[in-house]
């Protein structure tokens, strides 16, 4: 019980943290609107926040993408923290566009970025029909090459998982302080889904076999990186970089002072995307 709560309260901290920066003296050069559209995997409305550069409105290019995944558990509204990684990609001196979609919501505040069954195929719903709709409503590269997916925490799982399951999609995938196999709220236990084959499916493990003709294939630049005292995380990204290293699968693991915190992932923010940025195609 005091595992699940500090879980809880960790994710609530970090949706706090975001809200937090949404006023209206954010400094922001670009412009950040709330969308939102129908979704058939989760029969009913999926809600995010985009940014759009300052350039947007005159310049008539196309920009990449950056969808950006928050943490977990969640309330339905912690997607409203996009203010925070718009300011952080400004500073990286970038033109792009960002996308902080809705992870959770009211009664299914932990789904762990999973398909789950009708109404609650949350995988499908941001891999398949959020790209398709911003790239139908927006100036977007709309190929693999401009697009990111990155995620904090369980977002971090969550970006990694619908990287490695959907690499014709993304060209970069980057995992902060996340992990690499479904957990319950506390962040220490698996989650059974039901079968051997459902695990495997949802295990990041499962693909270091694979991931090396698959990134040949499609040069994918993915990367992930934790706090050396992450206590509940810093082992399993140690472990996955042993077994891709073993493999011979290009990827980039880093290991930064500091624990699962705010602290860390403002300190990093900007140079980390920046690395995501760097492997995708530029504004044209």
């Amino acid at each position: 019980m005091v595992r699940r709560l500090r879980r809880a309260l960790v994710g609530a901290l970090v949706a706090a943290a975001l809200v937090a920066t949404t006023g209206a003296d954010a400094g922001l050069k670009g412009t950040l609107r709330d969308e939102a559209f129908h979704s058939r995997a989760l029969r009913g409305t999926l809600h995010f926040e985009i940014y759009l550069p300052s350039d947007y409105g005159r310049s008539g290019r196309r920009y990449p993408v950056v969808y950006f995944l928050h943490g977990l558990p969640a309330g339905s509204h912690a997607f409203r923290g996009a203010r925070t990684f718009a300011r952080t990609l400004e500073a990286t001196g970038r033109k792009a566009i960002l996308v902080g979609p809705q992870g959770a919501r009211d009664g299914d505040d932990d789904p762990e970025y999973l398909d789950w069954g009708t109404g609650r195929n949350w995988e499908t719903a941001l891999a398949s029909e959020l790209p398709r709709y911003v790239d139908s409503h927006f100036r977007t590269i709309s190929q693999r090459r401009g697009r990111a997916v990155v995620g904090l925490s369980a977002g971090g799982y969550g970006a990694t998982l619908l990287g490695l399951h959907r690499l014709s999609k993304f060209a970069a995938v980057e995992s902060w302080s996340g992990y690499f196999h479904p957990t319950d709220r506390t962040g220490w236990k698996a989650l059974d889904l039901g079968s051997r084959q459902a695990n495997r499916q949802a295990s990041a493990h499962t693909f270091v076999r694979s991931l090396k003709r698959a990134f040949a294939k499609r040069p994918t630049f993915f990367a992930f990186y934790v706090g050396t005292r992450d206590t509940r995380f810093r082992g399993e990204n140690v472990q996955l970089h042993r077994e891709l290293a073993a493999a011979r699968v290009p990827h980039l693991f880093a290991l930064y002072s500091g624990g699962h915190s705010q602290t860390l992932w403002q300190r990093h923010a900007s140079a980390w995307l920046r690395l995501a940025l760097e492997h995708l195609a530029p504004a044209r």
